[in-house]
C-alpha cells in the first residue's frame, strides 16, 4: 500500500515501536513516520507506506503544536517523568500571572540547549548514549522558533500549558529551561502533540483502529501537502513524468513544486520547476 495515515501514539511506545507495529499490519517493510515523538509522549504522528516514504523530505520542517503539563519543585536529567531527579526539592509557591510572564521569555527565535537524553550526535554518537555512560555531552545550542508557549492554569506544582513550535524544538527543555527561570527546577511531566504540519489530532486513528480497517485509515492523497498546488495529468503527462522526462505546465509558472495526479486520487509525482515553466520529477510516487 502507498499512503499516509495519522495515528494517535499511546504512551510507553516509541516512535520506532508504532513504525514496527504498522508494517506488521500492512505486511510490508516500506513504512516510516514523519517526526519522533518520545516513548512517554502522545498524539499525532504521521505514518507514511509505501512510496509515500519519499514524501518525508517535504514535512522535515513542518511545525507543531502541544499540549502538557510541567512539574515544578525539581529538575531530572532527561528533563522529563522519565528520569531521575538533577536538582533537589525545591518549595513551590508560583503565582500563575508569574509563570505566564516568565513563560513569555520563551517566545519567539530562541537558542535553545538540546537534552542531554536526546538524539542529539556529538562526534557522530547520539547524546543519549553518552549520558548512559555518564558522560555530560557538551550540546551546541540551536535556534528555534516558539511561536506560543502559553501557561493555561497551575496547580500547585504543576502548570497546563499550550505550544506552537518550529520543527526541532524540544518541550522538555522549554520546561526544564523554565524551572531554571522559576528559581525551583522543573521537568515535563507529560506530553501530547495535537498537530504536525496540516495533520491535527481529530484526524488521527488508535493503533487497534488501525489494525481492524488498515485501508480506510489512509487519508485522501489531494489533502497532502495543502500549499503545494495540483495538477492533473494526462496519461501522455503521466507517461513523460514517469519516464524522467521534462513536461511544460504553463499554469504553474510561478510554483516551485506541484503535486501531480492521475485522476482524482493518484498521486504519481511531486515535480520541481526547472525553467520557465517546465517541470522534472523530484519524486514519482507511481510506477507506469
Amino acid at each position: 500500500m502507498n499512503g499516509l495515515l495519522i495515528l494517535d501514539k499511546p504512551a510507553g511506545m516509541t516512535s520506532h515501536d508504532v513504525v514496527a507495529r504498522a508494517r506488521r499490519i500492512l505486511q510490508q517493510r516500506s513504512v516510516g513516520h514523519l517526526g519522533t515523538l518520545d516513548p512517554m509522549a502522545t498524539g499525532v504522528l504521521p505514518i507514511v507506506a509505501g512510496n509515500f516514504t519519499r514524501l518525508q523530505q517535504f514535512y522535515l520542517h513542518a511545525d507543531k503544536e502541544y499540549e502538557g503539563e510541567i512539574r515544578f519543585g525539581f529538575s531530572t536529567d532527561t528533563y522529563d517523568a522519565e528520569g531521575e531527579p538533577a536538582s533537589a526539592q525545591q518549595p513551590v509557591n508560583l503565582r500563575l500571572e508569574d509563570l505566564r510572564s516568565l513563560s513569555q521569555a520563551f517566545v519567539g527565535d530562541i537558542d535553545q540547549t538540546p537534552p542531554p537524553f536526546s538524539a542529539k550526535k556529538i562526534g557522530g554518537v547520539p547524546a543519549y548514549k553518552l549520558a548512559r555512560k555518564g558522560h555530560d555531552p557538551e550540546l551546541k545550542t540551536v535556534q528555534v522558533k516558539v511561536e506560543c508557549f502559553e501557561i493555561l492554569s497551575l496547580d500547585h506544582d504543576r502548570a497546563r500549558f499550550h505550544a506552537h513550535v518550529s520543527s526541532g524544538t524540544y518541550i522538555r527543555s522549554l520546561a526544564h529551561d523554565l524551572g531554571q527561570r522559576a528559581g525551583t527546577g522543573a521537568h515535563l511531566a507529560s506530553l501530547r502533540r495535537t498537530r504536525v504540519g496540516d495533520f491535527q489530532i481529530e484526524s488521527a486513528r488508535t493503533l487497534e483502529q488501525f489494525a481492524a480497517a488498515p485501508a480506510e485509515a489512509f487519508i485522501h492523497p489531494r489533502t497532502l501537502l495543502a500549499d503545494m498546488p495540483a495538477v492533473t495529468a494526462t496519461e501522455q503527462m503521466a507517461a513523460f513524468i514517469r519516464n524522467g522526462r521534462a513536461v511544460n505546465l504553463p499554469e504553474m509558472s510561478r510554483a516551485k513544486y506541484v503535486k501531480v495526479f492521475l485522476g482524482q486520487t493518484e498521486l504519481i509525482a511531486i515535480a520541481t520547476r526547472i525553467a520557465g515553466t517546465l517541470f522534472h520529477a523530484k519524486v514519482v510516487l507511481a510506477g507506469n
